[in-house]
């Protein structure tokens, strides 16, 4: 049992990085009605929490190669639970968005990539594997326990219950910090690239923060943008950019390189194609993951009218088929391999997919929901269980926390664009829906569709269907064209919903594509000796 003393520790770090997304997901409407906003104002929340991670999750990664991986590992703690005691107390959005998408972000990044290769020099040989597949089970455990937990616990208390309890497990991991092996550094330890830094995390962020708003923006024709770019919306230059200020990021890298100087990241490590598939199946892992779990809550909660706890409720049999496939999976690969089990785990969310697609309807058939729902968390299982081990795999030893920071960017990143992407979407999809059947409803007035126009340019919203009856009778409309404008926006909620979800099964299928390189046996591991005795320091304090 003191053998698995440390992972228990890091993969607690890990259950608690998991739960935070997973509660705030399903108190969607809670959020809403406590900060008395609107549901892209908490897609907003969402998404730049795990902005914040991609950004600097490269940076922590060299951090933890700078100043050493545990003691970066403990200084993260700290940050994250600071961030959620100030998520817990927060009077406004701003202060939600400061303590929970800043702080309890930066606390993951720095986190994160120590974890990753804490578990890799902490366990080798066949212990490895297995430490990994822990770690992947306990992310789904945190997906588990976070829509059943933050639902029961928003429902009948408050959800800043949930993140003072993450201050008080927050703790606990302090405490255990000894359980930690402490290795000792072979040679010279890297320096900061601080110009890399910037260009990377402003990079990803302008990227991502032009996917996020375009549902607001809009892609090309400008619909509600702070200004636009000769005469489109800014949203393609925005993203544009992003690229720019990337593409600048990698000549830097390759220059610092080329001088003999330490590099934020050492681009020649993507090109290993088996480490350059597992980051592409990771990023695509989440972006299909947040999206759906963007976009479901939003059909249990504002189309169902389902609370925080039945929302749980009903997404628990992802939770727990997920948490069992991903404990049981390892053996799996040990004869089919992982690519094989990251195909299967594709194909089985294509399935998943389409199944979800067939319930959305009006009244929704628990049934036919929960089946879908557990054909998802097996296909979720099978990916978590392999490809944190492909990653790290193809690292040795001195790359470990460069490659932990490329394995949760590339998370990080997906969650991200999941949310963002799927998001907008599904709001665009929303208002090119309901306005189409405003112009063509012949039950409408001339004057409620030119009413109905002038507020659709101010914007649209997924609110409940009562929101849009109680703003046309506000609006002097007739009983009549009053539910003909509700039936309307019902119909186009359902019709923005099935195009979030089908969009996320033509990811799915194109991520189809990215598998190629994957490892088709069991990963191939640099030759990494045992340690020595007297690597380890486990006694040794922070």
């Amino acid at each position: 049992m003191k053998h698995w003393r440390a992972l228990i520790v890091l993969g607690t770090a890990q259950f608690l990085m998991v739960l935070d997304t997973s509660v705030m997901n399903v108190s969607i409407s809670r959020l809403v009605e406590d900060f008395d906003t609107e549901v892209t104002a908490i897609q907003a929340v969402i998404t730049l929490y795990a902005l914040v991670m991609a950004a600097f999750m490269i940076i922590g990664g060299r951090l933890g190669d700078i100043l050493g991986r545990r003691r970066v590992f403990l200084l993260g703690m700290v940050v994250y639970g600071t961030g959620s005691a100030v998520t817990a107390v927060a009077p406004t959005l701003g202060v939600l968005a400061l303590g929970w998408s800043v702080v309890e972000g930066l606390g993951a990044a720095l986190v994160l990539p120590s974890m990753a290769a804490l578990v890799a020099e902490s366990y080798r040989g066949r212990d490895r594997p297995v430490a990994y597949g822990v770690i992947g089970g306990l992310a789904g455990a945190g997906i588990a326990v976070g829509p059943l937990l933050g639902g029961w616990v928003t429902t009948y208390l408050t959800w800043r219950l949930v993140f003072a309890g993450e201050v008080v497990v927050v703790l606990a991991v302090l405490l255990c910090h000894r359980a930690i092996p402490r290795a000792v550094p072979d040679g010279p330890r890297p320096r900061m690239d601080p110009v890399g830094a910037v260009l990377s995390a402003a990079g990803l962020a302008l990227g991502v923060l032009g996917v996020l708003q375009s549902g607001t923006w809009g892609w090309v024709r400008p619909r509600n943008p702070p200004f636009t770019v000769l005469g489109f919306a800014p949203t393609l230059f925005v993203i544009a950019a992003g690229a720019v200020v990337l593409a600048l990021f990698r000549t830097w890298e390759r220059r610092r390189d080329a001088r003999g100087e330490y590099p934020l990241v050492h681009l020649d490590l993507l090109a290993r194609p088996p480490l350059r598939s597992g980051l592409l199946a990771l990023l695509s892992q989440n972006l299909i993951l947040l999206g759906l779990f963007f976009a479901i809550p939003l059909y249990l909660q504002v189309v169902q009218g389902f609370d925080a706890f039945e929302t749980g409720l009903r997404l628990l049999p992802v939770s727990v088929t997920m948490l069992v496939t991903s404990l049981v999976a390892a053996r799996l690969a040990r004869t089919a391999g992982p690519r094989a089990v990251v195909r299967l785990a594709l194909l089985t969310l294509l399935v998943a997919v389409v199944w979800l697609l067939a319930t959305i309807d009006p009244v929704i058939d628990d049934a036919q929901f929960f089946a879908a729902m557990a054909v998802l968390g097996v296909g979720m299982g099978l990916l978590a269980s392999q490809l944190g081990n492909v990653v790290q795999s193809s690292a040795a030893e001195e790359e470990r926390s460069e490659v932990g920071g490329l394995q949760f960017t590339a998370q990080n990143l997906g969650s991200a664009l999941g949310t963002a992407l799927i998001g907008s979407l599904l709001v665009g999809a929303l208002a090119h829906a309901f306005t189409a059947a405003v112009e063509t409803d012949p039950r409408l007035s001339a004057q409620a569709r030119q009413e109905t126009g002038v507020a659709l340019e101010a914007g649209i919203s997924f609110v409940p269907t009562a929101q849009v009856r109680s703003a046309a009778e506000r609006a002097g409309l007739p009983p009549s064209e009053v539910a003909a404008l509700t039936e309307s926006y019902a119909q186009a909620q359902l019709d923005g919903l099935r195009a979030a979800v089908l969009a996320v099964g033509g990811i799915t299928l194109a991520s189809l594509l990215v598998t190629r390189h994957l490892p088709t046996g069991r990963p191939a591991r640099p030759e990494e000796p045992e340690p020595a005795a007297g690597r380890t320091e486990p006694e040794e304090k922070a």
